[in-house]
Formats: C-alpha cells, structure tokens, sequence
C-alpha cells in the first residue's frame, strides 16, 4: 500500500509548486514534490486513520508524504518517542507547523512537549514548542486559564530568540493564549508590555504583533461579546 500512496504523491505533484514553496521559505533535506495542501487533506481522507501505514510514509523522506502522515496517524497510539523521533526531522516551517496542527496538539504529551520544546535550541524544535501552545489555545476549548498561563515564563524567554522562525511562532503563541477570553487576553497585553521593555529587535517585534492584535477592536468587541 505505501508504493501506490507514494505512486499517487509522485502523480499529483507539480514542479511549479516547488518554486513558489522555496519563495515562502520551505526548503528541506527531503524530497519535495510540490502537492497542494488540499491534494493531501483529500487523500488523507480518503485513506482513513492508519497509524501504521503513517509510520511508513514518515520514513519514506519525502515532504508531502510526512505530511500526509501527520495526517492519517492515530494520536492515542503516538508516544513521546515516536514524537522526539518526528520532530528531530523538521527542517522546515510547514512540516513543523503541519505536524503540530493535525497531530501533536491531539496527544496526551501536548502540554508537556510545549514546554519541552519550547526550550531546546534547535530552530524547529523549538518552533513547534510555541506552535503547540498556540494550537492548544486555539482548540483545546476546555482547558483552564492557568493552563495557558504557565506558559508565559516560556514565552517570555522565548522572545529573545533572534530567529525568525522562532519569534514568529512565540508571537502566535502569545496572540493565541491572549483570544482565548478577558482574563488571558488582560495577562497577555501585560505580559506583551513586559516584553516591550527587553532588547532583542526579536522582542520588540513579538510584543508590537501581539499589542496591535490584542488591543484591537475586533478582538476587544468579540471577547466583550462572549
């Protein structure tokens, strides 16, 4: 099955796709093959959950088809190892952010591989420490306030990182906790502010996204709506 699932990525990539990945930034060691987001969303419903076949197409080294697996892998069977080993491989934002959004968020070591990672040096690991707190802010709708909170410490460190990677991802992070309600998105502004005042060109730029997203009127005006 994993020959005619590669046999399939191979037909609907487009070299044309490729070039205009590397003008957005995503390059990689793997293989590229230049199929759209909506190819892949498609075949990965087509094919179901299959945590096993996911485990293949991972160590197939081709982009779309890591992609693909974040997609099809069952989350109850994914353990830390399996994370660590996933996670070593990311070279590039889109797989990093891909993997977080349909796989590393639904985990039971969501919370603890956020600050985990979100800690470690290098680029994308730390990356996708950050973009798991910002998916968990987004989705996990049930989760307390302080939840959210004890990531601020980690956060605010984060924003020294000069990387444009990183920081991008530590502001997501940031304006995500900070949508989620009044209470978070007071502690978020304050926490903004505190960042304002550090002096990394990383910090600056991480607390003017977060201030002008937060403070705007439209985030105001829903979070008074609810």
């Amino acid at each position: 099955m994993i020959e005619h699932i590669l046999e399939i990525l191979g037909s609907l990539g487009d070299k044309r796709n490729v070039e205009g990945m590397k003008r957005f930034g995503i390059t990689s060691s793997s293989k590229i093959l230049g199929v759209p987001k909506p190819k892949l969303r498609e075949l990965a419903k087509k094919i179901g959950k299959n945590h096993e076949l996911a485990l293949k197409l991972w160590d197939s080294n081709i982009h779309e088809a890591r992609i693909l697996a974040s997609m099809i892998a069952e989350p109850e069977k994914v353990d830390e190892d399996l994370m660590e080993l996933w996670v070593k491989d990311f070279d590039n934002w889109d797989l990093c952010d891909q993997c977080v959004m349909n796989l590393f968020w639904r985990t039971k070591f969501a919370y603890k591989k956020a600050v985990d990672w979100s800690q470690r040096e290098e680029e994308f690991v730390r990356r996708a420490g950050f973009a798991v707190m910002a998916k968990l802010a987004i989705s996990d709708k049930k989760a307390n306030d302080e939840k959210f909170e004890k990531f601020f410490p980690y956060i605010f460190e984060g924003a020294k990182d000069e990387r444009n990677y990183v920081k991008k991802a530590v502001s997501w992070a940031l304006r995500q906790i900070g949508k989620r309600n009044s209470y978070l998105n007071k502690k978020a502004i304050e926490l903004a502010e505190e960042i304002k005042k550090l002096g990394p060109k990383s910090a600056k730029y991480v607390a003017t996204e977060t201030l002008r997203e937060l403070r705007s009127e439209k985030v105001q005006r829903r979070l008074k709506g609810r």
